[in-house]
Order: structure tokens, then C-alpha cells, then sequence
């Protein structure tokens, strides 16, 4: 097992390796990598770094969905409850976009206390990577449609982490203040 600072350390450097030249959506083509830092640290914070297997698979939460890396890479490199937490949060890319959306409402008070932190801290950052200063309306309706969807998702999270939860509620707030 590696000491919690060597398993955070080796879970970002995997996910900056696997998701190097990839863009997250919103921010003028920000790095991935910024997203996954966003989401660790949120973790971490939220946590006050009691938790370092939470802190990597926030580092991970893409990793098998948006990578060619698998679940058994992760549980041998890492362990098998950070294996376990990116599993919980990687949607079926072979479905359509509403019927995975759609999943995620409806599985989010199935998930187990560290995924649905992770979710939330998930839907935070990518709350706020659609926030842009004069947005279009095409950037206003995709920022409308991602909030009230992630909304009903994070209902489904909620009470597990009165910070996150807050945190989560900002977001929302300086969101709905551009439309």
C-alpha cells in the first residue's frame, strides 16, 4: 500500500499522463487536467485530508471513461476502494448522452458516501467551467440545461458533506445570476 502523499502524487501524475492534450468542455479548451486537480482538491478540502483514497479517485474519476485505462490497472495500482469510487462515477459511454443523464439521477442515491462526494465535487467544477463572463446564448442555455441537470443529481448526494453541499449551492447561485 502506498503512504497516503505517494498514492495522491502517483494518482495525479496517471491522470495528467492519460488525459494529456484532452479539453474540458467550456472554459475556451481549458486542460482536462485542471478539472481533475479542481475536483481532488475539492475532495481534499471538504475532507480536510483525512482521505486520501477519495483525494486520488477524485484525481481518477475520468480515467476509465475518458482513457483506455481499466478498472483492474486501477485496483493494482492504487487499491481496490479507489478502483472501486472511479467505477461508481464512470458513466456508460455507449449510451446516449439523455439516457446517461438520465442514469445519473437515478443512481445517485445508490452510490456510496466517497462517489457521491466525488459527484458532487464533479458537478461543482463543471458547474463553474460553463460560467463565462458574457456568455452567448448558446453558452447560457448549455450553462441552464447543465445546472438544472446536475441539480437533480446532486439531490441524490446530498447530506454526506455539509461543505461540499454549500459549496455546491454557490455554484448554482453564480451560475443562475447569468441567466
Amino acid at each position: 500500500m502506498l503512504s497516503p502523499v505517494r498514492l495522491i502524487s502517483e494518482a495525479a501524475d496517471l491522470a495528467a499522463r492519460r488525459h494529456n492534450g484532452m479539453a474540458r468542455k467550456g472554459r475556451g479548451n481549458e486542460p482536462c487536467i485542471n478539472h481533475l486537480a479542481e475536483v481532488a482538491n475539492l475532495l481534499a478540502t471538504a475532507t480536510d485530508g483525512a482521505d486520501a483514497e477519495l483525494v486520488a479517485a477524485g484525481w481518477l474519476h475520468d480515467t476509465i471513461e475518458d482513457t483506455d485505462t481499466t478498472r483492474a490497472e486501477l485496483a493494482q495500482t492504487f487499491s481496490e476502494r479507489v478502483a472501486s469510487l472511479v467505477v461508481e462515477c464512470t458513466d456508460d459511454m455507449s449510451l446516449p448522452k439523455a439516457l446517461r443523464r438520465r442514469k445519473q439521477i437515478e443512481d445517485a442515491p445508490h452510490k456510496s458516501p466517497g462517489a457521491k462526494l466525488i459527484k458532487i465535487a464533479d458537478k461543482i467544477s463543471n458547474t463553474g467551467g460553463r460560467i463565462q463572463t458574457d456568455p452567448s446564448a448558446e453558452e447560457r442555455d448549455d450553462l441552464a440545461d447543465y445546472v438544472e441537470w446536475a441539480t437533480q443529481v446532486v439531490a441524490g448526494c446530498r447530506g454526506g458533506n455539509a461543505w461540499l453541499d454549500e459549496k455546491f449551492d454557490d455554484a448554482v447561485k453564480a451560475a443562475r445570476a447569468l441567466l
